[in-house]
């Protein structure tokens, strides 16, 4: 069977399930990959990739579920871009809201997820000043920690203006993973502690997917100061 691996990697992030870089390099973390997305569905935990793992992954419900969420998708495109490495390719990226910054100096994680946002919704409403993280906790409306949701933390305090936002890409016992920019200075995936969790935001008008995505720790760097 000829596997195109970069494809099998973007759906298997777009869905919540970590492969590393996507890079259409196979290796541990796009097996682990694999198999927790065949444990999420019933299928027997090892890494086989065949037709049946092949027709699970690239089509049925989780694809209907990925792509009535265009703002995850925008966040998958882009996963890997860095602040210097990539500085001139993320600045025309961003929305042009927020298109004025430079990523090398002001933290990006607010202009990451308003670009996702409108990106999936022209019109959406943003926060006032998106860049502020904590802002983020008014958008939309209030939903739980699920697939797909803006998350907001705070950062240095909790009763501080600090903060951090991105979005649920999945959980363990312990942290969310956060699909997320100005982490590592780059578009990655890194874990947060669920302590601190301010809200869990949606966009108003979207219907919410209520699907957690439980996930090992394992090969997930935590974070501590997004900043």
């Amino acid at each position: 069977m000829d596997i195109n691996w970069r494809a099998v990697q973007a759906r298997l992030a777009a869905l919540g399930f970590d492969p590393g870089p996507v890079d259409g390099i196979r290796g541990p973390r796009t097996d682990a990959a694999i198999r927790a997305f065949k444990r999420s569905i019933g299928f027997r935990d090892w890494p086989y990739y065949g037709p049946l793992t092949a027709a699970a992954l690239m089509g049925g419900q989780k694809e209907r579920e990925t792509a009535a969420l265009p703002w995850m998708a925008e966040a998958a495109r882009v996963r890997g871009l860095h602040e210097a490495r990539d500085t001139s390719q993320l600045v025309a990226w961003f929305d042009k809201s927020v298109s004025w910054i430079n990523p090398r100096d002001i933290p990006w994680c607010g202009a990451f997820v308003a670009t996702c946002h409108r990106a999936a919704d022209p019109s959406i409403n943003l926060p006032k000043n998106p860049l502020g993280a904590r802002n983020w906790g008014g958008f939309g409306k209030a939903c739980p920690a699920v697939f797909g949701s803006t998350l907001t933390f705070w950062r240095g305090s909790p009763s501080g203006w600090q903060g951090h936002v991105g979005f649920y890409h999945g959980e363990d016992d312990t942290h969310f993973h956060v699909l997320g920019g100005n982490q590592s200075n780059a578009v990655t995936v890194t874990r947060v502690a669920k302590s601190r969790l301010l809200t869990a935001p949606w966009p108003a008008g979207v219907e919410v997917t209520e699907r957690r995505v439980l996930l090992s720790s394992a090969g997930v760097p935590i974070t501590t100061n997004e900043a």
